[in-house]
């Protein structure tokens, strides 16, 4: 298994208002955590640019160098797995890494 790292992205099934989807998610979780717990903290990604309009939502600026097909927001919505579970497509700039963690910041200040 590839080693994990905050700002990846990667793919993952979530549990949804219809059931279960794959979607694309940030992991939001250090190597420091990953050593401990099995399991990998994930920050949903959806390409419903429309509705992320709080201020806990980012619109991703390099979603093409992250490995996404379609323009994505991060939203301050988490969610968990294994890490056998995800499958890396990608990272996060630098740029939009800066803002994902100032979300997530706003959300659990």
């Amino acid at each position: 298994m590839n080693r994990l790292q905050p700002g990846d992205v990667v793919t993952v099934d979530f549990p949804g208002a219809t059931g279960m989807k794959r979607r694309p998610a940030v992991v939001l979780s250090n190597r420091s955590y990953h050593v401990e717990r099995p399991d990998v903290i994930l920050g949903i990604l959806t390409t419903n640019v429309a509705v992320a309009t709080s201020s806990f939502d980012y619109l991703l600026q390099d979603w093409r160098a992250s490995g996404l097909n379609a323009p994505s927001a991060f939203r301050s919505y988490l969610g968990m797995a294994s890490p056998a579970a995800v499958r890396k497509v990608g990272h996060v700039s630098d740029r939009d890494w800066s803002e994902i963690r100032d979300c997530v910041r706003r959300a659990f200040a």
